[in-house]
């Protein structure tokens, strides 16, 4: 006669249970209704979900600190929580997100722990299975226990393992770091010359870190793009203040680009300047001076208005009015350790969506990593010398060490910042043109030069009394045009700047592949360049970023020729992940003076960070180098990225296209 079957789990535990009916109290208990073992594992399950949706939910956010009472504050001018928060972060040495943050170092443990004791717990329960398949209280020991592990892994599971290496930390002695950021530029390279550069860049001092955009928006993805479901948001929202609708744009329950077809543009604006306001405010952005106006961007126009005080013998002549430029404002990006917002003015519909994306990936990976090289503006004198044999003894005399120091010591002591790095002489027959490099601290620094340009010429003529000046600028500078010597020897800050992006950031935000993206650079940016003879336009479009975030900023528009020189470079790294690097040798830019002056460009620049002269002179001004490079690098990636998969056009056309207004 053939053995009996051996009883299955679930036959096991049916047996269990009505044995336990027998036990005290639980007979009456049991006596009308007996689980199934289906109904069992159902009441596990349900209690695993519902346990770890706490645990997932009971936490809270940005946008739930900064509640509608603490934005209205912000905006009547009072010291609202956004700020304190900042001011606690300084004080407390805590990361600066203002909300109670988990140990995610004993997360991590913990993870690892858990791990360790399931597959030990499957392993000995393997080791010896018959035995204890037979033995009841064994089979609900090993039951109880796999049951407590699945309800942390759907709680917990994981949560310490995604990007823990780009969390700030913070250090024995309280010191703010961020693991796996170089936080100071390798000193450069000493050469044996002549050439005084300018101080090294200060060690990188980390704020804070925000998260990538929780959305991309709609016009870098035209296939997918549909109109927003209002899964999650309020009914009533047109009723809400508008701080209310802010801090549900915080908390992430209404998307920042759903605001225009929720309320009205007009609307739709101010309450995305109080969103910004609050997150700037969250960085360490704002002084006290900007909670008594109302928040970072206070002064950022957006009703008509201009102080045309500002503008008298200042910014322009005959003046009649002013032309409205909009102003976006792309980020975070992790930026040398920080989380970085670009303001960008442009007319062109999708570039700062299309920037934005590029931030979110960058974010999404490594971070960027900018590099000053030189940081030095330029002027060139054409001088002229009876023969061109008097010319050349010009150029043998600059050239000598101890004569270079005389035309330092007279070009310095027209100004208090300047400083002369270099005089390069070139001969034109009799025409010598001396190309001189000076640091100009947190100013563009023409001006600068050209005062102390007028010194050098008059210490030459001390020496050579037939020279003569023809022009204060030779045009070998070179200013304003697009030139080989700019794109060689670098004028104004040269800048370079590289990030990782992983190949599943490549898919999922930017919907392409690695391979696709390189190929394309490398026959559009480099071999497309180079048959088209171009002079430092190895680039997709850097110029439409460089004028953005200039006209926001209050730069020279017109250096954007120059500033905008830039060779886009893009590999496959070992990994299968996707390496970028922009290199731009010619950055014109300043902080102080010119259009930095105008109230609206210096809102665009406190939202920076960079507003004025820097704690060490130079500093600010080569923050915001950093920071056009890095809005250019954002820009070349997405515009690559819409290129390799063939949806550009179908992005302009889709969102850059409106009926013209009646």
């Amino acid at each position: 006669m053939a053995a009996a079957a051996a009883p299955t789990i679930g036959q096991r535990l049916d047996t269990l249970l009505a044995a336990l009916s027998n036990i005290g109290d639980m007979n009456h208990l049991l006596s009308n209704y007996q689980p199934s073992t289906s109904q069992i594992y159902s009441l596990v399950i349900v209690l695993s979900v519902a346990f770890s949706f706490r645990l997932l939910n009971s936490g809270d956010d940005l946008g739930s600190k900064l509640s509608s009472s603490t934005v209205e504050q912000a905006k009547r001018g009072e010291k609202g929580t956004s700020s304190k928060y900042a001011k606690a972060n300084n004080k407390n040495n805590k990361q600066s997100y203002d909300f109670p943050q988990p140990k995610w170092h004993i997360l991590k443990l913990t993870n690892y722990v858990v791990t360790t004791l399931f597959l030990l717990s499957i392993i000995t329960f393997l080791s010896n299975a018959s035995v204890y398949l037979n033995d009841n209280t064994a089979l609900m020991t090993f039951l109880g226990v796999w049951s407590g592990l699945l309800c942390y892994f759907f709680g917990f599971f994981g949560i310490s393992f995604v990007e823990l290496d780009d969390l700030v930390v913070t250090d024995a002695d309280g010191q703010q770091r961020q693991q796996g950021v170089v936080t100071q530029p390798q000193k450069q390279a000493s050469c044996k010359s002549r050439k005084v550069e300018s101080p090294n860049d200060p060690p990188v001092k980390v704020i804070s870190l925000h998260p990538p955009a929780s959305s991309t928006p709609v016009c870098s993805d035209p296939i997918k793009s549909k109109s927003p479901t209002n899964t999650g948001i309020p009914t009533n929202v047109k009723d809400l203040s508008n701080e209310e609708i802010a801090t549900l744009v915080l908390q992430d329950k209404i998307k920042d680009h759903q605001l225009e077809k929720l309320l009205d543009p007009h609307r739709a604006v101010a309450v995305r300047r109080l969103k910004f306001d609050a997150l700037l405010s969250s960085l360490g952005k704002t002084t006290g001076e900007d909670d008594k106006k109302g928040g970072v961007l206070s002064e950022l126009p957006h009703e008509h208005d201009l102080d045309y005080k500002r503008v008298l013998g200042a910014n322009c002549e005959i003046v009649v009015g002013y032309i409205p430029i909009p102003v976006g404002i792309v980020g975070p990006v992790t930026l040398n350790g920080e989380s970085v917002y670009i303001p960008m003015a442009t007319t062109e519909g999708c570039l700062v969506a299309s920037t934005n994306r590029g931030c979110k990936a960058i974010t999404q990976g490594s971070g960027a990593r900018s590099t000053i090289l030189r940081d030095g503006i330029t002027r060139a004198p054409c001088v002229r010398l009876p023969s061109a044999h008097e010319a050349a003894q010009v150029h043998l005399w600059i050239e000598e060490a101890d004569n270079f120091a005389k035309l330092k010591e007279a070009f310095e002591s027209t100004t208090s910042f300047g400083k002369l790095i270099e005089a390069s002489p070139t001969v034109a027959g009799r025409n010598v043109y001396i190309r001189l490099r000076c640091f100009s601290g947190d100013a563009m620094g023409m001006n600068m030069i050209s005062k102390g340009s007028l010194a050098v010429i008059e210490c030459l003529r001390e020496q050579f009394p037939q020279l003569s000046l023809v022009a204060l600028s030779g045009n070998m500078c070179t200013d304003k045009k697009a030139a080989a010597m700019n794109w060689i020897e670098g004028r104004g800050k040269s800048v370079v700047i590289e990030a990782t992006i992983p190949k599943d950031v490549v898919r999922s935000t930017l919907k392409t592949s690695v391979p696709a993206i390189v190929e394309a650079n490398v026959n559009k940016n480099l071999i497309g360049s180079a048959m088209a003879g171009t002079v430092g336009g190895f680039n997709a479009h850097a110029a439409n970023n460089v004028t953005a975030v200039f006209l926001a900023t209050g730069q020279d528009p017109a250096q954007n020729v120059e500033s905008s020189n830039c060779i886009t470079l893009m590999e496959v790294t070992p990994e299968g992940d996707l390496w970028i690097s922009c290199t731009m040798p010619s950055i014109e830019v300043g902080t102080v003076g010119g259009g930095t002056g105008l109230s609206a460009q210096s809102a665009c620049l406190r939202a920076i960070g960079v507003k004025g002269g820097g704690e060490n002179p130079g500093d600010n001004a080569r923050q915001l180098a950093h920071v056009v490079a890095c809005a250019t690098m954002a820009g070349e990636l997405s515009l690559m990225a819409a290129l390799a998969s063939n949806s550009l056009v179908a992005a302009h056309m889709q969102h850059n296209r409106k009926p013209a207004s009646k």
